[in-house]
């Protein structure tokens, strides 16, 4: 019989038996590697999905650092919030390619948050809650950015509006794609973020940010068992805001999608950050530092983000992102992907456009 239990193998009972003095033990090293297994399949069961990925992304690595998230303890967690409809795929609907350029010499790197620092948006992670709308955040991200490049004016635009009524599935966490057509015909209104005071907004975000399956705080509580759903289109301003509807949007003047590196640049540097999209795979939950690239070939879905700068690190090209998880995720809420190589499709349909500044509110 075995008489040393399972914990007691893990926490020294296997040091005695290796120095042959487990008690009521057959004291053979045959014996004692089975226990070395049996603890050691033991510990890896214990360890959560992330922190085996982890650690087999850092086995693998070499431009990057990986660490299981607080955020999610599942592949499972990250599923739902990869609402991005990606080019080849079903029901996606691309813009326009802009393909005239101006030629001219980009710097060396750039990040707009430096570049623009009057607006802040740029800069602000937002959350989008257990909800596959981020194809709805990259597209606002990119919109409220431009807007303030455009026109000086700071104002955070509506993920809510835009999930809610551009969707093509009746429910804006079921996916999407890139909306800045959207934004051409019917306009979006102002909208903050969930914590944000009410009335200084027309539209705020209505899902509360949430732990994903972490201990939960104040800020941030347990998350709901199944995803959030998104289909309430409003058609009013918030109680206490001092406009209505139709008066506070903001249109584009122009829609299109940018390819290629150099392309791509070239449109950060001149006109602001823009919606990308890229497969994800298990291992991207688990960045934490450097220039991301794929050490995984499990596909979990598509996700839509922020591309707001580009440089190089460790002789390493990056694009600069901005995710969707709030700032806990990731590097502050943001990631540095390969530049160049088209890295999980990231340079394979940008988009973005114009701002119709004789609207701006």
């Amino acid at each position: 019989m075995i008489a040393c239990s399972t914990v007691e193998i893990m926490t020294g009972c296997l040091d005695d038996c290796l120095q042959h003095s487990c008690p009521n033990q057959r004291n053979t090293l045959p014996f004692c590697a089975t226990m070395k297994v049996i603890a050691s399949l033991v510990a890896v069961a214990a360890a959560s999905e992330f922190e085996q990925i982890a650690h087999e992304a850092n086995l693998k690595a070499t431009t990057w650092t990986a660490e299981a998230p607080t955020r999610f303890s599942a592949v499972d967690d990250v599923k739902q919030l990869l609402g991005a409809i990606l080019p080849g795929e079903p029901n996606f609907k691309g813009l326009p390619e802009q393909t005239v350029f101006h030629d001219f010499q980009v710097p060396t790197s750039f990040d707009a948050a430096e570049n623009w620092p009057q607006c802040t948006n740029i800069a602000n992670v937002r959350d989008q809650s257990a909800c596959g709308s981020c194809w709805a955040f990259g597209s606002v991200s990119s919109f409220e950015s431009r807007a303030c490049v455009a026109t000086g004016k700071d104002v955070k635009y509506s993920p809510e509006q835009t999930a809610s009524c551009f969707t093509m599935f009746g429910d804006g966490c079921g996916g999407g794609f890139n909306v800045w057509s959207d934004f051409e015909s019917e306009g979006v209104v102002t909208g903050g973020d969930f914590y944000d005071e009410a009335g200084t907004t027309c539209a705020r975000y209505t899902l509360q940010p949430c732990a994903h399956h972490v201990p939960a705080d104040e800020k941030y509580p347990a998350c709901p068992s199944g995803e959030y759903t998104e289909s309430d289109c409003p058609s009013s301003c918030e109680s206490g805001y001092g406009k209505s509807f139709s008066a506070d949007k903001l249109y584009a003047a122009s829609s299109y999608s940018i390819r290629g590196e150099t392309n791509m640049m070239q449109e950060l540097v001149t006109n602001g950050p823009m919606y990308v999209s890229f497969t994800v795979y298990d291992d991207f939950p688990t960045y934490k530092s450097g220039v991301y690239k794929a050490t995984s070939s499990s596909a979990l879905g598509g996700h839509a983000v922020t591309l707001v700068g580009y440089g190089e690190l460790n002789g390493e090209k990056y694009w600069k992102i901005k995710n969707s998880w709030n700032e806990n995720w990731g590097d502050n809420g943001h990631f540095l992907i390969a530049r160049g190589n088209n890295e999980c499709g990231i340079e394979g349909n940008a988009g973005a456009g114009t701002i119709a500044k004789a609207t701006v509110v």
